[in-house]
């Protein structure tokens, strides 16, 4: 389920942005400006960003900018009153990927929202870099500092999984479903010896590590 940082200090607008995204399949968490929204993606992972422009303490187009700055390329689309081609020109300098004027029709917001997260996915979602580590998702490939190895499929796209958002918790039911699917006759069991190997071929690895949390499942972290 892909996650979703609502960014406005209109407290029935944000409600309502919330609603119409939970409502169709997206999980949404709010923020009334940009302090909080940098203090929300410091703490928990999120695949997009919809921000209004003119908030306290910080606007949309600070809050874009320090994300941008700081190498931040979440997607971004601004939900603004503001419908002059200077404040949209100065919206998409800052960094923003696209821009909705009120009043705001949500299903043109919806499909709005699928577009920029497809596009996103198909720019990232083929190779993953982590310092000298690079997941290569064609070749089934991870290379560290030059040397490179192919890895089983199952292994390669569970790591693919887990890396492609580092810090999130997977549990391993999710991680089954996700990697061998929901009919699939394999217990979870399958997914600790799987980790098992995967610890074992990058034990020596400087930029990336699985962690297990006791209890729950694995994420990956950056080193």
């Amino acid at each position: 389920m892909f996650k979703i940082l609502v960014v406005e200090d209109d407290k029935e607008l944000l409600s309502l942005f919330k609603h119409v995204l939970i409502k169709n399949g997206y999980d949404a968490v709010g923020a009334c400006n940009g302090r909080e929204a940098l203090s929300a993606l410091d703490n928990e992972y999120f695949d997009m960003i919809i921000s209004d422009i003119m908030m306290p303490e910080m606007d949309g187009y600070e809050l874009v900018r320090e994300l941008r700055e700081s190498g931040n390329s979440i997607p971004v689309m601004m939900i603004t009153a503001k419908d002059a081609f200077d404040d949209m020109r100065l919206g998409f300098l800052s960094g923003t990927d696209d821009y909705m004027v009120k009043p705001i029709n949500t299903n043109e917001m919806i499909l709005r929202v699928g577009a920029l997260l497809r596009r996103a996915q198909m720019i990232n979602d083929r190779k993953l870099t982590f310092g000298d580590t690079v997941l290569d998702c064609d070749s089934f490939t991870v290379t560290q500092a030059g040397d490179s190895q192919v890895l089983p499929q199952k292994e390669f796209m569970l790591l693919y999984k887990m890396a492609s958002y580092p810090g999130k918790i997977f549990t391993r039911r999710q991680l089954m479903d996700d990697i061998w699917g929901y009919d699939s006759d394999s217990d979870t069991h399958t997914v600790d010896v799987h980790i098992n190997r995967l610890r074992e071929r990058f034990r020596d690895n400087k930029d990336l590590s699985i962690v297990t949390m006791r209890g729950v499942g694995y994420k990956v972290v950056k080193l």
